[in-house]
């Protein structure tokens, strides 16, 4: 049997931001890349920073009720490097539906894994469209609790 992708492959406990500070599209990125780049996943936030900004110019990333999934492909990375983000008082994110987004899921892959990339997005897609799960999220700020729902709604599935 085909063994299913998983988010919490690429998701620890440690890349869940329970309140992000930032009030701006640029600026929930920039915090989120800065926390890869503290944990020393990455060697140049700005690079990161540029392609992720890059891809929003494209069309927004939120992708309605509350979620967005800014992602881009870097090269030199080996693996998905993913992070999760919660903003309590939502940010602008120019969404699909013109809600503010108050959770994220930062999604960096490498450069020549475009089928991989996808997947996860599609995976965290899934994760995100039950309305328990965001309302979970969005209702607590402990980081293991954020971490533990993600985990059993992506067991879900």
């Amino acid at each position: 049997m085909l063994e299913v992708m998983k988010i919490v492959d690429y998701l620890s406990e440690n890349d869940v931001i329970s309140r992000l500070n930032a009030s701006s599209r640029e600026g929930v990125i920039k915090e989120m890349v800065d926390h890869l780049n503290q944990s020393g996943k990455i060697d140049d936030p700005e690079k990161l920073v540029s392609i992720l900004l890059d891809r929003e110019m494209l069309g927004s990333t939120g992708i309605g009720h509350g979620v967005a999934i800014p992602h881009g492909r870097l090269s030199g990375l080996n693996e998905i490097l993913l992070v999760f983000g919660r903003s309590p008082d939502g940010v602008d994110f120019d969404a699909h539906d013109g809600e503010p987004v108050n959770l994220f899921f930062l999604l960096v892959a490498p450069e020549d894994s475009a089928g991989l990339h996808l997947k996860t997005l599609a995976r965290i897609s899934r994760i995100v469209k039950n309305p328990e799960c965001r309302k979970t999220l969005l209702g607590t700020d402990d980081r293991d609790k954020l971490y533990h729902t993600i985990e059993e709604e992506d067991q879900r599935h």
